[in-house]
């Protein structure tokens, strides 16, 4: 696979940052560059050089999609930006590999498949789940389906970490379930669909291992930390009571890994990333 032929959509992000960093010679773009909700903008670009787009761009603020303005730039970048790149990408005979959620899902159902039918409960999941259905359309396409992402920049166990330093005891949500997926993991699965030419369609991805929820994952950073703060337990409905705006979110994001693990990949531990991940911050 040659990386020149790549270009990267929302290089910015967590991700987009990761994909720079595994392929380098890569064409790297935001939406300064390259406005993805644009159509006319991406029809006057040159599209020739390329073989793949790796569409990491996205509106990720839960709570903000909920708000006027909020919503029309989540269904504008969530939505249309995927449907454009998938009428580009089927113009150019490109490969289409677009990132996707768990809350596209209810999380009603104990373990989500590839097949389960959409039941997005906010404005966010309802625009993902729009763009799910536009890249899924052409026939080069890849929807890589995760949750609970962590990388570069501001995040839920930076966040943890950073409290556990300064001697503060968090109360953390306890009934959401799920487990991390690094940027890493999704960098290293996105390459192996690729290099090894896996069968077009949607996967789910995540790290392997322990089901956990949000109060769990801080435990384990503190324990990791080797700090002694205590983590008290609070429910969904109970951290967020008489605050406006929240999104709903899914209480269960165990997403199966059966279909990619069927490809020949497989998914490490989350423990073991977030211990890697740790150390690392910690030697900054």
């Amino acid at each position: 696979m040659n990386q020149e032929e790549i270009i990267i959509i929302g290089s910015n992000g967590q991700l987009g940052t990761a994909l720079k960093e595994k392929y380098p010679s890569a064409t790297a773009v935001d939406y300064k560059e390259l406005d993805i909700t644009n159509l006319k903008q991406l029809e006057l670009f040159d599209w020739s050089k390329y073989k793949i787009i790796l569409n990491a761009a996205a509106y990720t603020n839960v709570d903000g999609a909920e708000t006027k303005e909020g919503r029309i730039n989540a269904w504008k970048i969530n939505a249309i930006g995927p449907a454009n790149l998938a009428k580009i990408s089927s113009q150019n005979n490109l490969t289409l590999l677009h990132i996707s959620t768990d809350y596209v899902f209810d999380g009603n159902t104990e373990i989500h498949d590839e097949n389960e039918p959409f039941s997005p409960l906010s404005v966010y999941g309802a625009s993902k789940a729009a763009g799910d259905i536009a890249v899924s359309q052409i026939k080069k396409n890849y929807v890589l389906r995760t949750s609970w992402v962590i990388g570069e920049g501001n995040n839920f166990v930076r966040t943890m970490m950073n409290l556990g330093s300064k001697g503060i005891n968090p109360t953390v949500v306890s009934d959401q379930i799920g487990k991390l997926t690094f940027t890493s993991e999704l960098v290293r699965a996105i390459d192996f669909l690729l290099t090894d030419k896996s069968p077009y369609g949607t996967y789910n991805l995540t790290n392997d291992g322990e089901k956990v929820s949000w109060a769990d994952i801080t435990r384990t950073i503190f324990e990791m930390m080797g700090i002694k703060n205590t983590v008290t337990d609070i429910t969904t409905d109970e951290y967020y009571k008489g605050k406006d705006g929240i999104a709903p979110r899914p209480i269960n994001s165990i997403l199966s890994l059966d279909k990619i693990h069927d490809t020949g990949f497989r998914s490490n531990d989350w423990k073991q990333e977030l211990k890697k991940y740790i150390d690392k911050e910690i030697s900054k």
